[in-house]
C-alpha cells in the first residue's frame, strides 16, 4: 500500500473508531430504573437557582413552578442585591418553600456558595434559571443515588421549542427557527456524547450546569468551596467553567457520575435564537479547551480512571472535521491515483456518504421527533464546519475567561 493509503487509514481510524464505539454505546444505553423501596425522596432535595435575570422574571418563574411540582424540600434563589426585591416578590407569589438570598455582585460561583451554606438536605440540585423539569423529574434523578458510590447525577436535555409563526415575516420566522434548530442539534450531540462515554467508563466531558444533582456533603466540603470560588486560569480568578470544576472535583475524589437517560427526567432548556448563539458556542469552546488542558495535563486523574473518555473527549478536541475531512479527502484522492475512473469515483463517493452518515447519526433522535427539520440538514453540515473556526478561534482567545458572569 502507498504511504497515502496508510495515512488515510490511520486518520480514518483515529476519527471513526471513536464514533463507531460511541454509537454502539449510546444506542445501547438504558435508563436507571426506579428502586422498589427508595431511601431518598423528593423531600430530601434542595434546589439552588443562581440568577441575574433582573426585572424580567418570567423565565425564572416558569423554572420555579416546574421545580415546585416535583416536590422538593426547598428552592433557594440566589440573585444580586439590586434585584432581590423584585425576585422576592415573585417568590412569595409561588410558595413558602421558595427563598431568596443575594450577594452584592454577579458571580455564579459565589452565588452558589452563598446558597450551599443554607442547605440542610442530603441532596442538592443546581439548576439554571431557564430550565423546565417534567413533573416526574425528581423521582427519576434520585434513583442513581441509591448506589452509595454515586456522587452526582446528570440527565439528557432538550431545547424547548419557542419559535412560532405569528403571521409576520416568514423570513424572520425561518431565521429564528434555524437558530433554535442549531441549538437543538448542539444539545442532541451532547446527549449522544454523555450517554456513550458514561456507559463505557463513567467519563463525561462536563456535568451540565443547566441541571445536575449532587450529594450535599460534596458541595459543603470546605475544600470544595474554597477551590470552587478561587479557581485560577493563567493567574486570574475564573468566573465561568464552574460546571467543569465540579466535574473534575468528582473525578479526582473518586465519586461516580451517573447519567439518568429516562424520558421522565429530560430537562428542557432554551438557547439563544439569534447570532448570540455563536457567542455561546465560543464561550463553551473556550471552556472546553481550558478544562481539557487542566484534566489531561495538570490534574491527570482521567488517564487512569477514564481512559476511553480521555481518548474520545479530551484527545479528540484538537482535530475538528474542518481539518480532518479535507485531509481525508486529499489522502484518498492521492491513494487512488492509480485506480480507474469508476473505482476512484466509487471510493470517493463512499467516503463522502460515510462522512454524512457519521455527522447525522447523532441527530437521529431529533429528526425522529421533528422530521420536518430534515430540510435543514444542509444548515447542519455548514454550521458544523463553521464551528471548527469558532473552536480554533476559542483556542487563540483562551485567555479571556471572564466574559460571561454566569458561566
Amino acid at each position: 500500500m502507498s504511504r497515502h493509503l496508510y495515512a488515510f487509514l490511520a486518520l480514518w481510524l483515529y476519527r471513526y473508531i471513536r464514533f463507531l464505539v460511541n454509537a454502539i454505546s449510546s444506542w445501547s444505553f438504558t435508563p436507571i430504573p426506579l428502586p422498589g423501596g427508595p431511601t431518598i425522596h423528593p423531600h430530601d432535595v434542595t434546589v439552588i437557582i443562581p440568577t441575574i435575570c433582573g426585572q424580567d422574571t418570567e423565565s425564572l418563574a416558569d423554572t420555579v413552578r416546574s421545580c415546585l411540582v416535583t416536590g422538593p424540600s426547598r428552592i433557594i434563589i440566589v440573585t444580586i442585591d439590586r434585584d432581590r426585591e423584585v425576585i422576592s416578590s415573585m417568590a412569595k407569589s409561588l410558595g413558602l418553600v421558595v427563598e431568596v438570598f443575594s450577594i452584592p455582585y454577579p458571580n455564579k460561583r459565589h452565588q452558589v456558595s452563598r446558597a450551599i451554606h443554607e442547605v440542610r438536605t442530603s441532596i442538592t440540585i443546581l439548576a439554571d434559571d431557564d430550565v423546565v423539569w417534567p413533573h416526574t423529574f425528581l423521582r427519576y434523578v434520585l434513583a442513581p443515588f441509591e448506589f452509595s458510590n454515586v456522587g452526582a447525577v446528570g440527565t439528557r436535555q432538550r431545547v424547548r421549542p419557542c419559535v412560532r409563526f405569528s403571521g409576520s415575516s416568514p423570513w424572520k420566522f425561518l431565521l429564528k427557527y434555524t437558530w433554535e434548530y442549531l441549538g437543538a442539534c448542539y444539545i442532541e450531540r451532547r446527549n449522544f456524547e454523555i450517554t456513550a462515554t458514561s456507559h463505557i467508563d463513567g467519563g463525561i466531558s462536563c456535568l451540565s450546569g443547566r441541571t445536575a444533582a449532587f450529594r450535599t456533603e460534596i458541595l459543603k466540603d470546605e475544600l470544595f468551596i474554597t477551590g470552587y470560588c478561587n479557581e485560577m486560569w493563567r493567574g486570574k480568578i475564573l468566573n465561568p467553567d464552574d460546571d467543569n470544576f465540579v466535574t473534575r472535583w468528582l473525578v479526582s475524589h473518586r465519586w461516580e457520575i451517573a447519567i439518568q437517560s429516562a424520558e421522565e427526567a429530560v430537562v428542557q432548556t432554551t438557547l439563544e435564537r439569534d447570532s448570540k448563539f455563536l457567542y455561546q458556542c465560543l464561550r463553551w469552546a473556550r471552556s472546553n479547551w481550558r478544562s481539557n488542558f487542566t484534566s489531561t495535563v495538570y490534574e491527570r486523574h482521567v488517564w487512569r480512571q477514564q481512559p476511553w473518555a480521555t481518548y474520545a473527549l479530551h484527545l479528540a478536541t484538537p482535530m475538528h472535521s474542518l481539518l480532518s475531512d479535507p485531509l481525508l479527502f486529499y489522502l484518498l484522492c492521492r491513494a487512488t491515483d492509480s485506480y480507474d475512473g469508476v473505482k476512484r469515483s466509487h471510493a470517493i463517493f463512499m467516503l463522502v456518504l460515510w462522512m454524512l452518515i457519521a455527522k447525522m447519526a447523532k441527530l437521529f433522535p431529533h429528526f425522529y421527533r421533528r422530521p420536518r427539520d430534515i430540510f435543514l440538514i444542509p444548515v447542519t453540515l455548514t454550521f458544523g464546519y463553521m464551528h471548527g473556526f469558532i473552536k480554533y478561534y476559542a483556542l487563540l482567545t483562551i485567555g479571556e475567561p471572564n466574559s460571561d458572569i454566569l458561566g
